[in-house]
C-alpha cells in the first residue's frame, strides 16, 4: 500500500476535503554502482576542499552565492530555514481554467490525490465530477519540503490528479533560445497532403501498454549476456536525415508501409521507433539443429540460395528485418565477423553475398 507524502485539505470556495498526496509514477531505470576498473571496489563521492584536497565535514559546509569572480555571499543553513515557508496544509484552488489551455511545457510531475476517510468520498467525487464535466483544471499552490509549488488539479476516471506546474519565469521562450526555427507555415500542396494522409494512416487510440522502454530491456540483456559469457547484438545505426529533394518519395513510401502494417506492429509501438524484437538467443543457440540437418544430408528449404543464402528469405525480405534480428540469424548460421558487420553487410552475408559465407567452425 502506497504511503502519502503530504496530507492536507483541498479548498474551493467554502468547500473543503481532506486529502493525501501519493506519487503516481515509479522509476524502472537499471541502476549501476561505480567500481574501480579491474576490481570489485566501490567508488564513493566525498566532499573535499578543492584548494587543500582535504575532506570537509557536513557541519562545516555553508552555501555561497557568487556575486563576482571569487566573491561570495555566505548563507548559513539555519538562515534559509528561517525564511522558508512552513509546510502548508491547504491546497487552495484560486482559479479554474480550461485544461487544454495549459501548454504541455508547463506540466511537471504527476501525483494522485485521495480522500482521507470514507466520510469525505462524496465531496471528493463532487469536485472530480465537476472538473471532468467542465474540462477545467483547478489552479492552486501549496508548500512541501520547504518548496512552494504551483499545481493543476485535474480529473481522471475515479481519481483526482495533481500535476506540478513550472512557474512562468522557468519556461524558456523557444524563439529566443533556439538557433533554428521555421520562419513560416508550410503552404498547401502535395507534400502536406501526403503528410496528413500519413498521420491519418498511423492514427489510433492511445494505449500506453503498446509502448515499452526497449533501451532498458537491452541494458538488462547486456548485463545478463555478460554474466553468461554470451554475445550481444549491437544497436542499429541511426537513420539518415531525409533529403528535401527525396521528401515526396519518402512520404509516399512511408504511406505505403503504414497501410500495409497492422497497428500492433507499427514502428514506435515498442518505444524508440524500432520494431518489436523477438527474444534474443544465446550465441550458438540452434546450432544443434543445423548440425543434425547437415549430418542427415537434409536438403535446404525451398528458397535457399545456391550460394548458402538464408533459407526461405530473399534479399528484400532480409532488408525488412532489424539489425538485431539479422545478427541473430547470422549467429545461428555461424557467419564469421558478424559482430563487426553493418546492417547492409549482414543482409549481404545472409543472402549469400561475398561479404560473408557460412563456415562450420569458429563463430565470430
Amino acid at each position: 500500500m502506497a504511503r502519502a507524502i503530504w496530507t492536507g485539505v483541498i479548498t474551493f470556495g467554502l468547500v473543503s476535503v481532506p486529502v493525501g498526496l501519493f506519487t503516481a509514477t515509479e522509476d524502472h531505470t537499471v541502476h549501476f554502482h561505480q567500481l574501480q576498473r579491474g576490481t570489485s571496489d566501490r567508488i564513493r563521492n566525498r566532499r573535499v576542499n578543492e584548494r587543500t584536497g582535504k575532506e570537509v565535514e557536513a557541519a562545516d559546509i555553508v552555501k555561497g552565492y557568487e556575486t563576482g569572480e571569487g566573491e561570495y555571499v555566505v548563507v548559513e543553513p539555519d538562515e534559509l530555514d528561517e525564511i522558508a515557508p512552513g509546510r502548508s496544509r491547504t491546497l487552495d484552488i484560486t482559479d479554474f481554467v480550461d485544461l487544454d489551455r495549459i501548454e504541455p511545457v508547463y506540466f511537471g510531475r504527476t501525483y494522485y490525490l485521495a480522500p482521507r476517510g470514507e466520510e469525505y468520498l462524496k465531496v471528493y467525487e463532487l469536485l472530480r465530477t465537476a472538473l471532468a464535466e467542465t474540462g477545467k483544471a483547478g489552479v492552486a499552490t501549496f508548500v512541501m519540503r520547504n518548496r512552494q509549488y504551483l499545481t493543476a488539479l485535474r480529473a481522471e476516471e475515479k481519481v483526482l490528479l495533481l500535476q506540478t506546474l513550472h512557474w512562468a519565469d522557468e519556461v524558456r521562450d523557444p524563439v529566443r533560445e533556439l538557433p533554428e526555427l521555421p520562419s513560416g507555415r508550410v503552404g498547401r500542396g502535395k507534400e502536406l497532403d501526403m503528410a496528413l494522409r500519413l498521420v491519418d494512416a498511423l492514427s489510433g487510440d492511445w494505449d500506453p501498454a503498446r509502448y515499452r522502454d526497449t533501451y532498458q530491456e537491452k541494458v538488462r540483456d547486456l548485463v545478463r549476456a555478460k554474466a553468461e559469457g554470451s554475445e550481444v547484438a549491437v544497436a542499429e545505426e541511426a537513420p539518415r536525415a531525409t533529403n528535401v529533394v527525396d521528401l515526396m518519395d519518402v512520404l509516399r513510401g512511408s504511406l505505403e508501409q503504414a497501410r500495409g502494417t497492422s497497428g500492433g506492429e507499427r514502428a514506435g509501438a515498442t518505444g524508440g521507433g524500432e520494431r518489436a524484437q523477438k527474444p534474443r538467443k544465446k550465441a550458438g543457440a540452434g546450432r544443434g539443429r543445423a548440425d543434425a540437418s547437415r549430418k542427415k544430408g537434409t536438403a535446404p528449404s525451398r528458397g535457399a540460395s545456391s550460394r548458402g543464402g538464408e533459407p526461405g528469405r530473399s534479399r528484400s525480405e532480409l532488408r525488412e528485418l532489424s539489425k538485431s534480428e539479422l545478427y541473430e540469424r547470422a549467429t545461428e548460421r555461424e557467419i564469421p565477423g558478424r559482430s563487426k558487420m553493418s546492417r547492409a553487410q549482414l543482409v549481404d552475408a545472409l543472402s549469400g553475398g561475398t561479404r560473408g559465407t557460412r563456415k562450420k567452425t569458429t563463430a565470430a
